[in-house]
């Protein structure tokens, strides 16, 4: 029997554009574009000037694009700083399974590997819309997290099939990539405890950068280790336990993937949306205690850390629920301000996380991964008690984000990064993707 690295080969190797219905493509450039929007939002952050930096030290006039400026790169540093920008805000896109993930951030790898290829709109989709279908595949498959293993270690695999595929490597090349990504790509999960560091925002980027260089090995002639998941020391022995995945499947992953509302860890839409839904009947009025009755894998990541009580980095608040509940409340409204330094000490906030509780309820687990199912009990200084639950917040797959909302989203994000004028030819070009023979004239454009 072939290993699952030789089946996912060779579906890599025969799958098409044209075998992508038209909503697919359509899906596709709507996650260009929310990608590009993360990007500018965060462009001016710490850990975006960093990768930045480092992909200058290897540039590449042949290369890829650095988004907002004309440099070009390496291929897979490009998709190191493109891909950090992209996830620094924990704003793009979602996917949840037995393992979370942000499938978005295999764009950066997919645009990159294409751009160095001469490659156009129709390839890189390609290249994206599989790299969505190996991370999301293997998330339905397997739980890393229960590992203590982080979830990058799928971006690394999908990664290296996505730069293969755009670069031509045959069945065989395709498998070595997959050996040489997994084999040294293991990440802890440690990345997402605690109070988090700058170095989320780097971790799948860092993955995809090695996915890429995978590839390149492979297509040098570089062999990889063999049965990557069945060896005895592979993946399924020492991190997962077996599993197959449903390549060939008829309705694509990216298509059940949601595009987030708020810039949030995703587990917390939820609580934010009951919040928001109840806000008008607490204004005014003292909080005595909110209470979130959660599932085991929201409680777990972003519910039950004493850190989570007194974030002191963005990167932990917006991976705080009770934080993100509190600020939804207090504003109105959950935006990128409401992770800046000074708000988290702000008292009212932490005055309602010193009354904030969370608790698994098993009745709720059920309801997850399908949904995210958050129930907020709000009581009030005069007795009243207020309930909530939501379980599909805007966004969600079962609650999409319209055309219009997307474009408004990164129209948001874009507003004095760009010009209005740049913001609207960006958006026209990824409205257009499938048409654009030269990928520079999306991503090289100048910054406020």
């Amino acid at each position: 029997m072939a290993t699952l690295g030789h089946r996912i080969a060779e579906w890599v190797a025969t799958t098409s554009y044209s075998d992508l219905p038209a909503h697919t493509v359509h899906e596709a450039k709507r996650r260009v574009l929310d990608s590009i929007g993360c990007c500018l939002g965060a462009y001016r952050s710490a850990p975006a000037v960093i990768a930045r930096e480092v992909a200058a030290s290897a540039s590449d006039t042949a290369g890829a694009t650095v988004w907002g400026s004309r440099n070009r790169c390496r291929p897979e540093y490009a998709a190191f700083a493109n891909g950090t920008m992209v996830r620094y805000l924990d704003f793009n896109d979602t996917y949840l399974s037995l393992e979370p993930a942000h499938p978005s951030d295999n764009i950066p790898a997919a645009m990159a590997a294409a751009q160095a290829a001469g490659l156009g709109g129709r390839d890189a989709i390609l290249g994206l819309v599989i790299g969505y279908e190996l991370q999301c595949r293997q998330c339905d498959a397997a739980s890393l997290r229960a590992g203590g293993w982080d979830h990058v270690v799928y971006g690394a695999l999908s990664t290296a099939m996505v730069a293969g595929k755009l670069w031509g490597l045959s069945v065989e090349q395709l498998e070595h990539a997959l050996g040489l990504a997994g084999v040294c790509n293991i990440a802890t999960r440690q990345t997402r405890t605690g109070q988090i560091s700058m170095w989320k925002a780097c971790a799948f980027s860092n993955a995809a950068r090695n996915g890429l260089f995978a590839a390149d090995l492979a297509r040098r002639g570089m062999t990889g280790p063999h049965e990557i998941y069945e060896g005895p020391k592979g993946i399924f022995n020492q991190l997962t336990g077996p599993f197959d995945l449903a390549l060939g499947a008829k309705r694509f992953m990216i298509d059940r993937t949601y595009i987030k509302f708020w810039p949030a860890e995703y587990h917390s839409q939820s609580a934010i949306d009951a919040m928001l839904q109840l806000r008008d009947d607490i204004a005014g009025r003292r909080v005595k205690s909110i209470h979130i009755d959660s599932f085991e894998a929201a409680v777990s990541i972003i519910g039950s850390e004493p850190q989570k009580w007194r974030p002191t980095s963005r990167e932990t608040a917006d991976h705080s629920m009770g934080y993100c509940t509190a600020v939804a409340l207090v504003d109105g409204d959950v935006t990128l301000h409401s992770f800046d330094e000074h708000r988290l000490t702000d008292r009212k906030i932490l005055d309602l996380l010193d009354v904030t509780t969370i608790t698994e309820d098993p009745e709720l687990n059920p309801g997850y991964p399908a949904g995210i199912p958050n129930r907020l009990t709000v009581t009030l200084a005069d007795g009243t008690v207020l309930k909530k639950q939501v379980d599909y917040p805007r966004g969600h797959a079962r609650n999409p984000m319209n055309d219009d909302e997307v474009v408004a989203k990164f129209a948001k994000l874009a507003e004095g990064v760009v010009s209005a004028r740049t913001a609207n030819r960006i958006v026209d070009l990824c409205m257009r993707l499938d048409k654009l023979d030269d990928l520079a004239q999306l991503f090289e454009f100048e910054v406020e």
